[in-house]
């Protein structure tokens, strides 16, 4: 059978299985024994224990686990809330400026949890009541929250920016550093919507309410400085030639369990264990989908499937921003249905080539990539972050948090659009950092 044929085969098996509401661990696995057993034998199932072991074989994935708990003990304490005060009683005179709390507050809580519905939950616990309080319209309250909690993908650490680097083989520092100003360029994006949209409803003259003194401002920051403190070190670290990614990775999650217990009096043992038992869980599912995908991957390439699509694309006389345009709309109807990891563990190995032969740099491509994910958290019919804003706030209906989220969803295009035209933003300060690539 042509090659391009059986993809296609794959392709539909692969949708009709994961939609039978199976996990997506376990439906990559019943796609790739199928069809080796079919194309292969019965005989190519003895090579997927070891497949599957040898994905899980790399000291990079401790990282993984690290970051988690990193993320777990600060969503078990009140950092978003002490987060979201702070940064609310600097910015209050700011038109908009509790929405750019809001925002700024994701933004750094995202950064350290590295975890969407963490971040929406924590800053929006507090956030939506307030802010529907001093007036601001249901809408802009739900998506700013819905919107920011996609931050945590993209602003290092970023677990998915881990998985991408592994299932590439690519540099995770220089991922990590190529999402900065890309991160900041949407936080930016998002916050100016957030004026304007505040601005023209009417509802900013609710800001000048609060008034706080210089002391009540700089009183909460030594709740708030630690948190930053470690997020820096361990950037420093990193790019520092300090220590590798995952011996940072367990210094900073060692730190974060510190700061829990010590100025947030984390003393319970039950507290504690409940942050193991959620990194453990979290960890576990995520390191499944990875030795799953590494059988789905070796099942493409042991059926010549990813190497004739990457050759036929480079035989195809288009644009290569025609085909990339296809990529973006591929990977955005992904991201309505799968979540992020799955997505970068299924499809990088079919588009790496296909991106490289086009003369694209997979650095950039992983932050266009990842601004794509974030997309996907906030759109239906799977839309994550939509369903967590709906828990936190039951009488805002599902209806006006997606209206409320659709202008950052247009920010998240423009995003991409302004990274397509200069594709330094992405990759000048991993450059710069630790040199240019070769």
């Amino acid at each position: 059978m042509d090659p391009l044929v059986l993809g296609g085969l794959v392709a539909l098996f692969t949708i009709a299985v994961l939609f039978s509401g199976v996990s997506v661990a376990l439906g990559l696995l019943i796609v790739s024994g199928g069809f080796l057993v079919v194309f292969d034998g019965m005989r190519s199932l003895e090579l997927m224990p070891e497949i599957f072991f040898g994905k899980l074989n790399s000291f990079a994935l401790l990282s993984i686990p690290m970051f988690i708990i990193m993320g777990a003990s600060i969503a078990s304490t009140r950092a978003g809330a002490d987060l979201y005060e702070a940064l609310e009683r600097w910015l209050t005179r700011v038109p908009g400026g509790l929405v750019v709390s809001n925002l700024g507050a994701c933004a750094l809580f995202s950064a350290m949890s590295g975890s969407s519905p963490a971040t929406c939950a924590a800053i929006g616990k507090m956030g939506i009541p307030e802010m529907r309080k001093r007036g601001y319209p249901d809408g802009v309250a739900a998506g700013s929250i819905a919107a920011g909690g996609t931050l945590g993908i993209l602003i290092p650490p970023s677990v998915t920016m881990i998985v991408y680097g592994i299932a590439t083989e690519t540099s995770i520092g220089r991922l990590f550093l190529a999402g900065v100003i890309p991160g900041l360029l949407l936080v930016s994006l998002f916050m100016a919507w957030s004026i304007y949209a505040t601005v023209k409803s009417g509802n900013a003259q609710v800001l000048t309410k609060s008034v706080y003194t210089w002391k009540q401002k700089f009183e909460i920051l030594p709740r708030v400085i630690p948190f930053i403190v470690i997020i820096i070190g361990v950037l420093y670290a990193m790019y520092g030639g300090i220590a590798t990614p995952s011996e940072t990775a367990a210094v900073g999650a060692l730190l974060c369990i510190v700061i829990a217990v010590v100025i947030y009096r984390l003393w319970s043992p039950a507290g504690l264990w409940m942050i193991l038992r959620d990194s453990t869980r979290e960890s576990v599912m995520i390191l499944f989908i990875i030795g799953a995908a590494g059988v789905f991957s070796y099942m493409l390439s042991s059926l010549f499937i990813t190497q004739s699509i990457a050759e036929w694309i480079g035989t195809l006389e288009v644009n290569r921003w025609v085909l990339m345009g296809a990529v973006n709309v591929f990977l955005l109807i992904a991201g309505f249905f799968l979540p992020p990891v799955a997505v970068i563990l299924m499809a990088a190995p079919i588009l790496l080539p296909i991106i490289t032969i086009a003369g694209f740099d997979p650095i950039w491509f992983a932050v266009i990539l990842t601004i794509n994910m974030e997309i996907g958290l906030i759109s239906p019919p799977v839309g994550l972050n939509l369903y967590v804003i709906n828990g936190i706030a039951p009488d805002i209906s599902l209806k006006t948090i997606l209206t409320g989220s659709l202008p950052f969803v247009a920010c998240m295009v423009i995003a991409i659009i302004i990274l397509c035209f200069f594709p330094g933003l992405a990759t000048w300060l991993p450059d710069y950092v630790m040199g240019t690539a070769t």
